[in-house]
Order: C-alpha cells, then structure tokens, then sequence
C-alpha cells in the first residue's frame, strides 16, 4: 500500500450548511474518507470544490494514482476543463472510484456515456449490500453482506453500461434492488461506482464501508503495463513496395 498516492474529493458544501451533516463529518466528508486510508497507509490528500481548480490541479492530478469522488448538489459548477483533465488521466491509467451521488457528476457521466440516471427515495430506509463477486479483489475480507441501518435508497434502473463486473447489489425494504459496486476499464484506467454515502447517515465511519474503499483503491491503482505507440507507424516487418494482389 505504501507509495500509492490517493486524492479524495468532495464538493464540501453539506457540512458548511447543515449542522446536521457537520454533526456526523466535522471535518467533512474527505476526511472520513481520507483518514482510515491513511490508516491503512496510503499517501492521502484531499481537495474540495472551492478551492481553485477545484484542487485538481495538473501537478496534483499527475501525482494522483487513485481518485475518489463525492459529489452532489454542485455538479454544474465543475469548470468543464477539470472535467476533461480528470478524463485524460484517467484514460491514461489513473483509478477513479465514484461514490454514491456522483453518479451524476460530469465526471462519471463522461466516462460512462450515458445518463446514469436512477430512482431514489431519502426515507433512511435499511440497505443490504450482497457480495455477489465473491473472489472479486475489492470483496477481500468482507462478509456475504453489509448492513446499514439507514440510508437513501437508489433502485433500478440505472442507467450505465454493462459493468465489466459487478461485485455488490443492494436490497431496500421498499422493494428495490441496485447495481451498488460496478467496474469498468476506459483506456488504461479502472473504475469503480460505489453506491452507499448519503451525507445524512454515518455510512463512511462504517468499518465495512471502509474495508471496501480499501480494497478499491489497490484495486484501482495503476499497473505498469506496455507503452503502446499510436498513429502512423512503420511496420514491424518488411513489406514488398507493390502489393502482390494487385495485377
């Protein structure tokens, strides 16, 4: 774990307005994230969407290996250029792992193509997360399931494309089911779209939950693998000047 560089994101505007969301994430939601991954030994930082280029700045991305992001009521005010430099990096091989509302964000959104749009109902409602990969990397040292007591509830149907593997799937009370933990491959880099963290729950102080974005960032990580040369090239053989099938 030691030397995997990881940056959490979070739009930080919950907790400036809420006293009831700064009661669960006095430091805010990042740093819930941050720090159990920081126990865990990664090299953690954080930024926030109010900082300039929403702390995403191109010296702050090329040393990101793995990127979490939460986002929610200010999806809009993402300036598009962060948005396309985020993409380009993860084209490139850096891990991206969405969290709960950012489904919506233009990040994911991007990447995935598609609406990503999604029922929902707040009703702090229990959720249960089925392990349904179980040899999947991001389901080490989970149980069959995990329990939250409360939670917004997401029901299908989502609106993504086939997940590359899927490792988690949500149950509510209401009836409604969920894709909840999804991975996907764009260019070098891997994705993973992880469904619970409604900013009115505890979720995030969830050792489970904790366990899982552990897990996800290893799993995310780059991977050293071949550079690959594009565009017009020379052939790797020797080619006859007239092509033989043309009389």
């Amino acid at each position: 774990m030691a030397g995997i560089k990881v940056t959490v994101w979070n739009e930080f505007l919950h907790e400036k307005s809420s006293a009831a969301v700064r009661q669960i994430y006095p430091n805010g939601i990042h740093e819930a994230i941050a720090a159990p991954l920081r126990a865990a030994g990664y090299e953690v930082r954080t930024a926030t969407l109010a900082e300039p280029t929403h702390g995403l700045t191109e010296d702050v991305l090329d040393h990101t290996d793995v990127l979490l992001w939460w986002g929610h009521v200010a999806h809009g005010e993402v300036q598009d250029a962060v948005v396309e430099a985020v993409v380009k990096r993860v084209w490139q091989g850096m891990g991206l792992i969405v969290l709960h509302s950012g489904h919506f964000s233009k990040v994911f959104r991007r990447l995935m193509g598609t609406s990503c749009d999604l029922k929902w109902r707040e009703a702090g409602e229990h959720e249960r997360l089925w392990v349904v990969n179980p040899a999947h990397p991001i389901a080490t040292g989970i149980s069959e399931t995990i329990e939250l007591p409360h939670e917004e509830m997401y029901g299908e149907h989502f609106d993504i494309p086939t997940p590359d593997e899927l490792v988690f799937v949500s149950w509510f009370p209401g009836g409604e089911v969920f894709r909840s933990g999804c991975t996907f491959v764009r260019g070098n880099g891997k994705i993973f779209y992880f469904r619970p963290g409604h900013e009115t729950y505890p979720t995030y102080h969830n050792t489970a939950i904790q366990q899982v974005l552990q897990n996800a960032v290893q799993w995310a990580r780059p991977v050293e693998g071949p550079n690959f040369q594009r565009g017009n090239v020379k052939p790797l053989e020797s080619l006859h000047e007239k092509n033989d099938f043309v009389k």
